[in-house]
């Protein structure tokens, strides 16, 4: 037999072949949740699993892992499952704001809410903000062309380029 994993997540059900079933071996596998994980016996070890979990799930949820949240939601719900429901309330309440928190991920008041800490702090100067220009006028309008530089009198020594003599030089000049 051999072990076979084609996945690169370690929560993975991982199927053992021997061989014969490689075509079909991909889709017996499935992604385990944290509900498949060993619970502990006593209810102190089982609320400090809980504790632990419910910390995951936060740090998964900051950090935008959904699949690390998602296992961290499962694996606490089976905890909170294996405690009578007078025990462990405060941990059910955080356990429930964080569900809000994971089930509010794709929403459009979650995306403006980081819209807008993404946005940085405007500053509360007397200033304004400058008028915005209409963008019809400028979609019709001709590109300016670029402005003709005015060198001044210059005068250009068309002997020293080799264009004519000396003497026809110094007529330009006087002129």
């Amino acid at each position: 037999m051999v072990r076979r994993s084609q996945s690169s997540n370690p929560r993975s059900v991982v199927v053992l072949t021997s061989g014969t079933d490689w075509g079909t071996r991909a889709a017996g596998q499935r992604r385990s949740s944290g509900a498949e994980s060993e619970i502990p016996q006593r209810q102190s070890a089982k609320i400090k699993a809980l504790q632990q979990a419910i910390r995951l799930a936060n740090l998964a949820v900051d950090k935008k892992n959904w699949s690390t949240a998602r296992y961290a939601l499962s694996r606490a719900r089976a905890l909170t499952d294996a405690l009578p429901a007078n025990v462990a309330v405060r941990e059910r309440e955080r356990l429930s704001a964080v569900r809000k928190r994971y089930s509010a991920r794709n929403t459009p008041a979650a995306k403006n809410a980081q819209q807008a800490k993404a946005a940085p702090a405007k500053r509360t100067g007397g200033r304004k903000p400058a008028p915005k220009k209409s963008t019809t006028k400028n979609a019709v309008q001709k590109p300016r062309p670029a402005p003709v530089r005015d060198l001044g009198d210059r005068l250009i020594n068309r002997a020293a380029l080799g264009y004519s003599s000396a003497d026809e030089t110094e007529r330009t000049r006087t002129r």
